[in-house]
């Protein structure tokens, strides 16, 4: 019986924590062995337990694998028990010492494993900023990805954030469209280069801010459209940059993401820093779903060495992001 299955699968402390993680984010098998200071085989004999438990749940991508609650999500109902395990496990954190202890302590070591992560990455931004337009080149084309996203994002674009604007290219080519741009990204260097590439345009028009996708230096619904162009295969964990999107998106508002579609190009994770080996439409499709949006048919653009995808959606009037926030102080960089 499956029912037993997945009751004899948490007969085990290690099995525990490993769902207790998953129940915050989807983490990699990598990430969850370095986290409890255990071998990969061992992680990965518990993992295919709770797998077959139904439990949990993999998702390939190329040489990674990556692991999450089999809950709900994208429309579907997967495993309601895996949900209601994840509450369960969260009440009992607050009830038992040991536990909380342990999970205190896997929390504290992933943000340590991600912040080492984060960090490598801006060190790369900060090496490569100055030809960071001629490496996006490499793997599309800018002129017909510009012409395509311009076409799906028709019409007045009020106020818009760009984010992980880099040199400023997007923040430049949208200037007319917008009522007003805020240019965001997490890199000084890169916004000095995109300074002087919107010098040009009226200071009231752009503004150019220092922050992270995670934790994004605005009130709730500031925006009118949110774009994340060539960005969003950096983030660790795609899905809450996405509920963070959402929560600064205005009802009815929309959201934009550029990226290539999923491949197994492995190198682009040393060479370029690159998190996620790019996106299925599926995958996407619940990413939105789950953080409040409703996504159109995708647009597809096969002219350059890796497939570029544009995913438009328009957030719910009534959707609520699975996690809440409170408004930030942001960091305007001054001109």
């Amino acid at each position: 019986m499956k029912t037993e299955a997945t009751f004899r699968s948490l007969a085990d402390a290690t099995r525990l924590r490993i769902v207790r993680l998953l129940g915050s984010m989807e983490l990699s098998v990598g990430e969850i062995a370095q986290v409890l200071a255990q071998s990969q085989p061992r992680v990965s004999r518990h993992v295919g337990i709770l797998c077959d438990s139904g439990l949990i749940e993999k998702r390939r991508e190329g040489s990674w694998v990556f692991l999450r609650i089999a809950s709900s999500g994208g429309g579907q109902v997967r495993n309601p028990l895996a949900a209601q395990l994840a509450a369960l496990l969260a009440d009992a954190e607050t009830t038992d010492g040991e536990f909380a202890a342990l999970c205190r302590q896997d929390r504290e070591r992933l943000t340590q494993i991600r912040s080492a992560r984060e960090n490598r990455a801006h060190d790369y931004f900060a090496e490569h900023a100055e030809n960071w337009d001629e490496l996006r080149q490499l793997h599309s084309s800018d002129e017909a990805v510009e012409t395509a996203l311009a076409k799906a994002l028709n019409g007045p674009l009020g106020a818009l954030l760009d984010v992980g604007t880099g040199t400023g290219r997007m923040a430049e080519f949208f200037a007319r469209k917008a009522d007003h741009i805020v240019a965001l990204d997490r890199s000084l260097a890169m916004l000095k280069l995109a300074r002087a590439k919107l010098q040009s345009l009226p200071a009231a028009q752009v503004e150019l801010i220092q922050g992270d996708f995670l934790n994004l230096p605005f009130d709730d619904a500031s925006f009118d459209t949110v774009l994340f162009h060539q960005v969003l295969h950096f983030a660790a964990d795609p899905a809450l940059a996405l509920i963070e999107a959402a929560r600064v998106t205005k009802p009815g508002g929309r959201i934009a993401l550029v990226d290539f579609a999923a491949h197994n190009k492995e190198e682009l994770r040393e060479k370029f820093a690159h998190e996620r080996l790019g996106f299925a439409d599926d995958t996407v499709a619940e990413l939105m779903a789950n953080a409040g949006y409703f996504v159109a048919e995708p647009v597809t653009l096969e002219d350059g060495e890796l497939t570029v995808k544009i995913w438009v959606g328009q957030r719910s009037a009534a959707a609520v992001p699975a996690q809440n926030y409170t408004s930030k102080e942001r960091t305007t960089i001054s001109s």
